[in-house]
């Protein structure tokens, strides 16, 4: 409303008074709120969420987090990349041929990190019902005639330009998932033995009666 916060109502002055389109006080559920409207100089928003039982409530709610938090990083960052599994697709593509011109062993660990990076679309298909099988096949001949930008159509059970289809990610969500989990598949990697402590084939049992002892 553009009014300012005060501790008192005496000698308000028209300077600290905001203005609105709409007052009303309304009954939502059990509550009763009081709703500004029209506001001319609003910046913030209240979203009130009502459902039939607390878990659907939760649920809700972290997903209006999760959408809130993306749009903020993508206005931060102004950087983005196609969503859908393309820019999984297309990484794993490369990495596929880039494997190809390496000898040894390292050509299996790239290949099984392109392989890897297959299970976020194929994710997504499971998700949304369709033939993930299907779906991947059609995605890495797209991919691999030049169709960088193509993901899963959840929309019609198939494939899409998904930037064309304004399905976008922050990048820089992208590359931080990127990172942790190649992180993480290292440290697993690194870890050479594990110390473990069986348990006790006798284990003494401490409610036994104690003898007194001669003497």
């Amino acid at each position: 409303t553009g009014g300012s916060v005060q501790t008192t109502v005496n000698n308000i002055i028209p300077s600290v008074l905001g203005t609105c389109d709409l007052f009303e006080e309304k009954q939502i559920g059990g509550e009763r709120y009081n709703l500004f409207t029209g506001c001319p100089k609003a910046q913030t928003a209240t979203i009130v969420l009502r459902g039939g039982a607390e878990q659907y409530i939760e649920e809700t709610e972290r997903s209006l987090h999760d959408a809130i938090m993306i749009v903020r990083r993508a206005i931060k960052h102004h950087t983005v990349v196609p969503g859908g599994g393309a820019i999984e697709m297309e990484l794993s593509r490369t990495l596929r041929e880039h494997s190809r011109t390496i000898r040894g062993k390292s050509q299996l660990i790239i290949n099984s990190y392109a392989k890897a990076l297959e299970v976020i679309p194929r994710q997504l298909s499971d998700n949304a019902g369709f033939d993930s099988t299907d779906i991947l096949n059609k995605l890495r001949q797209k991919h691999a005639s030049g169709g960088q930008w193509f993901g899963v159509d959840i929309q019609n059970e198939g494939i899409c330009d998904t930037y064309e289809s304004f399905v976008w990610e922050p990048s820089l969500v992208k590359s931080n998932a990127l990172a942790a989990a190649t992180e993480a598949a290292c440290l697993v990697l690194s870890v050479d033995e594990t110390v473990r402590n069986p348990k006790a084939q006798n284990p003494v049992d401490d409610n036994r009666p104690v003898h007194p002892g001669r003497g």
